[in-house]
């Protein structure tokens, strides 16, 4: 064994190598005590090994660089990669396999540039080294080298899936670590800050923890139709206790942290990275704000996409069904589906990767919908997508995957339908509204941050579906339901016949919180005879789910209308009927149902809005030096008439500091609030500080500043 090349080093030019690579911005490259080479496939990359008893002679002595994934690594699986050196330079090498090329030989050293196949598995990969002689291959000396290697996918290179040819859209969607994600009612949206954080140090050890518990055989991590479902069902924990975060909507958060609470995603991949244990809590903007940071550390190109009153379809039916009893007051239960109910969210944040879909028609690649929030089952699990916006778009519901579920969610029409004995099926259909499903679907502008507006929106609904009102969008709908049997049922239940009454429930966008507001019903009487009117209003406090909180208000009433007449029905809410009644987000529910006794006409319509709250205030100055303490200001005004109680705010910046909470003392009812906080910045130029402030009695509450550091 003493003439073989014994290793003494790899040195794998972490630094060069990441600067080629496009990883130069992770941490875990620039840690001074313990640097980690990260690259992506489909690229070469720098390694020189230095030997303690000579150099290397090509005839004479043999090298074989192995590249080991997973526990059992295999060249036929893809796990393995194996180069085995010589002065003959290798060309045209086919690009499914690994190869080498040896750049430079000194008296103890030799140079390569090793290439990484496109279709590499993405993750940790271990290096092992054996040396031999020609004339003795069987006596081999292996050198095992301690670093780990990650590699990852790599959308600037065209043999790669997930190539984006457009390459500036890649500062955005794989390199930009600040976004926003659109939250709040259809009418008073706005963009939440996020801090994706993709580079932090504690972010791709996390990951790889949440592929491991996957189970997603280690042969399949190079394919990214099958890791981005794998990470729709991983970021949440609802099948097992591997996932990232805990979802919860009950707006009881003691055990954990508030879902407004959070300023991003670092701060829970710190903590599933430290507990080993699924994070408290999540709602559909936190699972897709962890998504995007997963994606974009991964290099799959990703933004978060928020569908404006989102539909929940529970049966397949491609609609969502409301059911009404005699007397119009809405059934807490869908009778046809006693396992499940449709709803409406006001609505729902999801994801939209970017790849090639092979195993599709072309056409069909592009962005893929994928959404981590557990809805329904898909295939066992609670996992949806990628679904491609142009199936979802076309209502091609038999490509995979989930196509349907998406159709339904951007495009159902909303049915309802009211107790009838006469029917056969025991409900006859008195609406159907074919324009509230899928408002609006927006996502971040690329290249714009506008913390104080809605410059940076990007309005996305085209992608996702024909223009409404148009023939080529009935069609594309009608397109699915031929796909659905459930679906053809309900679309073949007959409108109802025109009528001779009109009705309309005024929309509300948004209401300040502690101003009064009014639910308006207007009705028109277009007959020649006098109608009897029976009309009720319900306000309620609801969810974001569209699920039912408190009952705020309720009004009903008889009265006559004559012929040609136009009336307003009208109820006022102050806000000491609402205030106290108010749940997570400010979101508000209104019910109009009308019944007319002569002709038994009958018609519902709901309308939500959201009670809108105070920014937080930050003041910084108009410059901030680098690696210098800075003191700021953050503060806000308490809108409630209640003292708010361990009160927290959250302040977080990816080159200012990392998050971290400042506790408050108790703000008193309508008290002007200020605190101090102290940033030292680790990088110069424009950065993002985003801050939220969380009570026991008030959240949601958010804020976010420019900084410029010079």
């Amino acid at each position: 064994m003493s003439d073989c090349l014994v290793v003494e080093i790899a040195y794998l030019y972490i630094k060069e190598n990441a600067v080629q690579h496009k990883t130069d911005m992770f941490d875990m490259v620039n840690n001074e005590e313990i640097q980690t080479p990260i690259l992506r496939r489909g690229m070469k990359f720098t390694l020189a090994i230095r030997f303690n008893n000579g150099g290397f002679r090509d005839g004479v002595d043999k090298i074989r660089l192995l590249f080991n994934f997973g526990p059992t690594p295999n060249p036929l699986k893809a796990t393995k990669g194996i180069v085995i050196l010589s002065d003959s330079k290798v060309q045209n090498q086919d690009e499914k396999l690994w190869y080498g090329n040896i750049l430079a030989k000194g008296e103890d050293t030799v140079t390569l540039e090793i290439a990484i196949p496109p279709s590499a598995p993405v993750g940790v990969w271990k290096l092992q080294i054996e040396t031999s002689k020609v004339s003795a291959p069987d006596r081999v000396k292996v050198y095992d080298h301690e670093e780990e290697i990650y590699i990852l996918f790599n959308p600037w290179v065209c043999h790669d899936l997930v190539y984006m040819p457009d390459k500036r859209l890649l500062d955005e969607y794989i390199l930009q670590e600040v976004g926003k994600i659109w939250v709040g009612a259809y009418g008073s949206a706005k963009g939440r800050e996020w801090i994706f954080g993709q580079f932090n140090a504690c972010v791709l050890p996390a990951i790889m923890l949440m592929i491991d518990r996957s189970n997603l055989p280690h042969s399949s991590r190079g394919d990214p139709v099958k890791v981005a479902r794998m990470i729709s069902k991983m970021v949440n924990s609802n099948d097992d206790d591997g996932g990232i975060l805990i979802g919860d909507w009950s707006g009881d958060y003691s055990e954990g942290t508030a879902p407004s609470a959070w300023t991003g995603s670092v701060a829970i991949m710190q903590e599933y990275l430290d507990t080993q244990e699924p994070v408290p809590y999540g709602q559909c903007w936190v699972f897709a704000g962890v998504v995007t940071t997963v994606c974009r550390a991964l290099g799959i190109p990703s933004r978060v996409v928020s569908n404006l009153v989102s539909a929940h379809d529970a049966n397949s039916s491609l609609s969502i069904d409301k059911y009404y009893d005699k007397e119009g007051e809405p059934l807490e239960e869908d009778p046809n589906n006693p396992n499940g109910e449709d709803s409406i969210w006001n609505y729902h944040v999801w994801n939209d990767v970017w790849m090639a879909r092979p195993d599709l028609p072309i056409g069909y690649g592009g962005w893929q919908a994928i959404d981590a929030t557990p809805q329904e089952l898909s295939t066992n699990f609670y996992q949806c997508g990628p679904a491609s916006l142009e199936a979802i778009k076309q209502g091609a519901v038999c490509y995979n995957y989930d196509v349907e579920f998406m159709v339904s969610s951007v495009n159902a029409d909303v049915l309802r339908w009211k107790e009838d004995p006469h029917h056969v099926l025991g409900y006859s259909k008195i609406y159907c509204n074919k324009y509230h499903i899928g408002r609006l679907i927006l996502t971040k502008k690329p290249f714009v941050y506008d913390p104080n507006g809605d410059r940076d929106r990007e309005d996305i609904t085209s992608l996702y579906k024909q223009k409404e009102g148009t023939e080529a969008e009935r069609l594309s709908l009608y397109n699915a339901v031929r796909g659905s049997e459930m679906a053809k049922k309900f679309f073949a239940m007959p409108d109802s016949e025109l009528e001779d009454m009109e009705f309309e429930l005024k929309d509300l966008d948004k209401v300040m919180i502690g101003e009064s507001f009014q639910a308006v019903v207007t009705i028109k009487n277009k007959s020649k005879q006098a109608r009897t009117i029976g009309a009720a209003i319900t306000a309620y406090s609801v969810y974001y789910t569209g699920l039912k909180a408190q009952l705020i208000e309720k009004a009903k009433g008889d009265f006559v209308m004559q012929p040609g007449a136009v009336e307003n029905m009208k109820m006022t809410i102050t806000p000491t009927k609402y205030l106290d009644k108010l749940v997570e987000y400010g979101m508000v529910k209104l019910y109009a149902t009308v019944t007319v006794n002569e002709t038994r006409q009958t018609w519902a319509d709901e309308d939500d809005f959201q009670v809108i709250k105070p920014p937080i205030r930050i003041q910084v100055p108009a410059e901030i030096p680098l690696n210098k303490n800075t003191t700021i200001s953050l503060g806000f005004k308490n809108p409630l008439n209640t003292v708010l109680t361990k009160c927290r705010f959250f302040i977080h910046g990816p080159a200012l500091l990392k998050n971290y909470a400042l506790a408050c003392h108790d703000i008193q009812p309508q008290q002007d609030v200020s605190i101090a906080a102290g940033i030292s910045p680790r990088a110069d130029g424009e950065q993002i500080l985003v801050a939220t402030f969380h009570s026991n009695e008030l959240h949601d509450i958010t804020g976010s500043v420019k900084i410029h550091v010079y």
